[in-house]
């Protein structure tokens, strides 16, 4: 097998496509790619800690104290204590970070249109669930 044709090789580039196709979605906004994925999971479900928010992003601590930092020096979101355990923080989104939240819902559906653009949905829903499936099976 030669290197393009390794799954791996394959999947790396599939990656790229997307973060590109996403990137480019949320560009204007003045957010990173990542930035808009945690805001829309936000938006979904405000008010949650970030150790819940690490784990349905799938991100470690660190990474997601880092873009917590920077959301907060723009005002996308609030750190306020968690009136039940006063060891962790909530994260809400302020008004701008609801506005933006509910743009970012929008392109994400737009961008995920554009990716599936050239296969029929029924290839769609199949790719989905081999993608899920290879997740689950190796965590």
């Amino acid at each position: 097998m030669n290197a393009n044709e390794c799954i791996f090789f394959q999947f790396a580039k599939l990656s790229q496509l997307g973060t590109r196709i996403w990137g480019q979605k949320v560009s204007d906004l003045n957010i990173t790619a990542v930035q808009a994925m945690i805001l829309r999971r936000l938006y979904e479900e405000d008010g949650i800690t970030s150790i819940d928010l690490g784990k349905k992003t799938e991100l470690d601590s660190s990474t997601i104290t880092g873009i917590l930092d920077r959301l907060e020096s723009a005002c996308f979101i609030a750190r306020k204590n968690n009136p039940h355990d006063r060891r962790s923080i909530l994260i809400y989104l302020t008004e701008k970070g609801k506005i933006t939240g509910k743009e970012i819902a929008k392109r994400m559906d737009e961008a995920n249109r554009d990716f599936f653009k050239t296969i029929s949905r029924q290839k769609e829903n199949e790719f989905r669930n081999i993608i899920s499936l290879l997740r689950n099976q190796n965590m």
